[in-house]
């Protein structure tokens, strides 16, 4: 029981990890010699880096809400997690904690289609998805996997 405990917590800082990740690094999209994320518009020129605001929509709104959301849910599931351990009764299982999870999962999900369909539009020969934009994927499927984990689990002596 206890390698389950700890690969549980292992997955759900796993999860955190990269949701963080994903939220405050400038790769959300490269286009040649710009890198483009949710926060910041950033040109390299003469071997130095010149960023800007990212630009100011609706929809870059929502990404942002909705990764950081996914974030605070993510980070508030695995407080609750640690709290319904040392006072859940015997035999109870994690359905609070799976619900923040699961919550958390379909915010970064969101986000991530919302960045996908709004920015196919503007998509250039030398465009291609940064390696945050790939990590705010595969932290879906790993926070939906951690949720479903915690719907199954029951706490025993």
């Amino acid at each position: 029981m206890l390698v389950v405990l700890v690969g549980t917590v292992i997955l759900h800082l796993l999860d955190l990890i990269l949701l963080i990740i994903s939220t405050s690094v400038n790769e959300w999209r490269k286009d040649g010699e710009r890198s483009l994320d949710l926060w910041y518009d950033c040109r390299t020129k003469n071997g130095g880096n010149s960023c800007i605001n990212s630009i100011n929509t609706e929809w870059i709104q929502a990404v942002q809400a909705l990764m950081i959301l996914a974030t605070i849910f993510c980070l508030l599931s695995l407080i609750l997690f640690i709290w319904q351990l040392f006072t859940l009764n015997k035999g109870g299982r994690f359905f609070f904690t799976a619900i923040f999870q699961i919550f958390s999962c379909l915010f970064v999900m969101s986000g991530a289609i919302i960045y996908t369909v709004m920015t196919s539009g503007e998509e250039s020969r030398t465009h291609s998805y940064g390696f945050a934009f790939v990590l705010a994927w595969l932290a879906f499927p790993l926070t939906l996997i951690s949720g479903l984990i915690y719907i199954i689990l029951r706490k025993k002596e």
